[in-house]
């Protein structure tokens, strides 16, 4: 099984956010890291190859410092790498990135392609499905547990109530949750592997894409301005006098609880 798994480098989560021109998060000078729900893809990847004997290519989009994220997958097992890099893709919404990763995948045929279900930094989860619908492929989402029987990927989607057993044909997408395995640490072999291994770069050309629809002026979603969240304003207290409950229930009714 040829497998695709999509990861992002950002910000480490673990240290405080900043916004720079054009309220987009400042990534110079700060420490950058790979998604840590990418972990979750990458290590299904490498077992669902292990298992069918295929093997897992890295994808990622990004500046050239993106290499390491990529690098650390590599680390992790991963067959070879993709990198998708042009300054034209800067300020890229998830429209533009969709279409800048599904022309890299359209180019390298996959059978499967495996995405966390959302970026740490943007939180939109809009990239996965908008890939898939991109390249006319099925998606299969929240996957809390994956299997392969043949051209066959069937997953147990998670939900608020517990999960939904769904399947679809190869080729197709598929995001999956923190849940769904323990990813592995790269070793010091890996790590020494992972230098030797293949990374591609495609810029727009390569892809056959229009500079016009990527990149800041591509984009169709874009942040006009930035506040700051309202600070939490006092509770009220509520003495018991023999009156209490009457209260409780005018505040449960204007909430619409009652």
């Amino acid at each position: 099984m040829n497998i695709c798994v999509c990861v992002k480098q950002i910000p480490d989560p673990n240290s405080p956010a900043k916004l720079g021109e054009g309220h987009r998060l400042v990534r110079d000078g700060v420490e950058l890291v790979m998604d840590p729900g990418d972990e979750y893809g990458v290590e299904e990847g490498l077992q669902l190859a292990e298992k069918t004997g295929g093997k897992v290519t890295v994808l990622s989009m990004g500046p050239e410092r993106a290499n390491e994220a990529i690098r650390k997958a590599l680390s992790m097992g991963a067959e070879s790498g993709i990198l998708v890099t042009d300054p034209a893709l800067a300020g890229s919404d998830s429209l533009g990135t969709a279409r800048a990763l599904a022309a890299a995948v359209r180019e390298r045929g996959f059978d499967l392609i495996i995405c966390g279900t959302e970026s740490t930094d943007g939180s939109t989860g809009n990239v996965p499905p908008q890939v898939a619908e991109l390249l006319g492929l099925p998606h299969l989402s929240f996957a809390k547990k994956l299997e392969v029987e043949g051209n066959t990927i069937k997953v147990q989607r998670q939900t608020p109530d517990g999960y939904v057993m769904i399947e679809a044909q190869t080729p197709c997408v598929v995001t999956v949750t923190g849940g769904i395995n323990e990813p592995r640490y790269p070793t010091l072999k890996g790590i020494m592997g992972a230098k030797s291994k293949t990374v591609d770069n495609l810029d727009l050309a390569g892809l056959g894409l229009d500079a016009a629809t990527v990149g800041g002026d591509g984009a169709l979603v874009w942040v006009e301005s930035v506040q700051p969240a309202p600070e939490r304003q006092a509770g009220e207290v509520i003495q018991d006098e023999g009156q209490s409950g009457d209260r409780v229930a005018a505040l449960l009714t204007e909430l619409k609880v009652l």
